[in-house]
């Protein structure tokens, strides 16, 4: 992280709330259902499909996982209401992984089957290395009663090729990120074109094993480099996708739609937004850049 970056990065505690709000609205649909909703709407009428986030992690008490399963539920009983292309996406510590693993496959298990009930999906998300094994396992157990339930791998892990491998022969839906949690060089790449590199192969790994790859990427030159993997291999236009974080480089995902490719905007709404702007800007010097140039007018 740079001077920049960590003097900014320190300051985000001392900004006002109302400010930090204002800074953060481009980012956060809100902190209610109907905002993150209104958010979707706006979305799919510029011609882009999303993903629902309610803002969390970490719990505290099983009390508190339980309230994240309900908040989820009402969610995607929404979304089938309104009718919008849309899925949720939940973090496994915000379902009590920390406090235990059996919890947490249970609240996925119960969301999962009132998302199939709706004709809908769901998927889990991945956190830091520590949760990782954990959260594979609860993902392998979810994958042998449910068939529509996706999973995040993160490519700066040097572990994420033997993950996939593990992920067996039955196609998943995979999103694949760079991973916004810096983990030490002894488990993860940290230089920012061998994470490229990674994620390239890792799609590449999970095209070969036929699964559906979403790109989680603001990322121009990895975007290239994916699109052309797409067209060296012939990849089905239903096995791949873009998935981007509201309000980052939306010229950029204008730009793939017209190239005819398809996007998914993933929406974060809740009451917990300056946590999770603080934690994600804190540890993730690439979404803080573009924070900063998008606050200055630069890069959108």
């Amino acid at each position: 992280m740079g001077l920049l970056h960590r003097f900014v990065s320190s300051c985000l505690p001392l900004i006002p709330t109302p400010i930090m709000r204002r800074l953060a609205s481009r980012y956060i649909a809100g902190e209610s259902l109907p905002e993150a909703l209104a958010a979707l709407e706006r979305h799919r009428d510029a011609g882009f499909a999303g993903v629902l986030d309610i803002l969390g992690e970490e719990t505290g008490s099983e009390a508190e996982a339980r309230e994240a399963l309900d908040a989820y539920r009402a969610a995607a009983s929404a979304l089938g209401e309104t009718g919008l292309d849309a899925y949720v996406s939940a973090k496994p510590t915000h379902f009590g992984l920390r406090l235990s693993e059996e919890l947490a496959y249970e609240l996925f298990a119960e969301l999962l089957a009132h998302c199939a009930a709706l004709g809908q999906g769901a998927r889990v998300e991945m956190e830091d290395a520590s949760t990782t094994d954990a959260t594979l396992r609860v993902y392998s157990r979810l994958r042998e009663r449910f068939d529509d339930v996706g999973l995040v791998l993160q490519a700066r892990l040097k572990r994420t090729p033997r993950d996939i491998e593990q992920l067996g022969e039955r196609p998943c839906d995979v999103r694949v990120v760079k991973g916004v949690y810096l983990e030490p060089p002894e488990i993860a790449h940290t230089d920012a074109q061998a994470i490229r590199q990674a994620f390239v192969d890792a799609c590449a790994q999970l095209f070969e094993r036929g699964h559906r790859v979403a790109f989680a990427t603001h990322d121009d030159l990895l975007a290239e480099s994916l699109l052309a993997l797409v067209r060296e291999r012939g990849v089905a236009p239903e096995r791949h996708w873009f998935e981007v974080l509201m309000g980052v480089r939306p010229r950029l995902w204008k730009q793939w739609l017209e190239q005819g490719e398809r996007v998914r905007v993933y929406v974060p709404y809740g009451s917990r937004w300056r946590q999770y702007s603080q934690r994600r800007l804190h540890s993730n010097p690439e979404m803080l850049g573009h924070v900063m140039r998008s606050a200055l007018g630069l890069g959108r």
